[in-house]
């Protein structure tokens, strides 16, 4: 669709610019409250199956992902005081205006998944990667709250056969009824939900 493609790239061009004092802050912040760099780049699956790397304000300790599993579960010691602060707001994901920019993300589509995960996919539940992954989607708005569903020892199990197939069903309507003005309500319901 090309009107997404000029909305991703008009809001994310605005965005960055709008939020470049907000990114200076949060960069200062990040910096001296932990050593290592601003930004954590993880490994994600986009449209057909490619990887790219996915901008994220780092919130971990350095070198996290060599540390422990990629999916983050509730209480991880990893998280740094300043990244609790920006997992909880959301505002870590903000970076991913970049990914949009560059037309590996759209504004709206399914979350993109560790490759990990994604080689668990079923055959129908790959549909998901015909299209461009999202910064927002109806399953990150349904599971806001994923880290505190994550408890306990059998977190990742619950993970892998609850909670990927229950998000997977969401971005699997998605790409079916994908629609402008679906993207719409999907960015509305995603500002609501920051504010509750």
């Amino acid at each position: 669709m090309i009107l997404k493609r000029i909305l991703d790239i008009t809001a994310s061009l605005m965005g960055l610019v709008v939020l470049a004092p907000f990114f200076i802050i949060f960069a200062i912040a990040i910096r001296f409250g932990s050593p290592g760099p601003i930004f954590h780049k993880a490994k994600r699956v986009g449209k057909d199956g490619q990887e790219f790397r996915l901008y994220k304000f780092r919130t971990m300790v350095n070198n996290a992902d060599k540390q422990g599993p990629g999916i983050t579960a509730s209480g991880d010691s990893r998280i740094t005081p300043m990244g609790r602060i920006l997992r909880r707001t959301k505002l870590d994901e903000l970076p991913q205006l970049i990914n949009v920019l560059r037309g590996e993300m759209s504004l709206v589509g399914p979350r993109p998944e560790d490759p990990r995960y994604v080689a668990l996919y079923s055959e129908n539940q790959r549909v998901v990667l015909s299209v461009h992954p999202g910064i927002t989607s109806l399953a990150s708005v349904e599971y806001r709250n994923e880290e505190k569903i994550l408890q306990g020892n059998g977190w990742e199990k619950l993970y892998v056969e609850k909670v990927m197939p229950d998000k997977l069903t969401l971005d699997l309507s998605y790409v079916e009824n994908q629609s402008l003005w679906l993207d719409i309500k999907i960015i509305v319901k995603t500002l609501l939900s920051l504010f509750k």
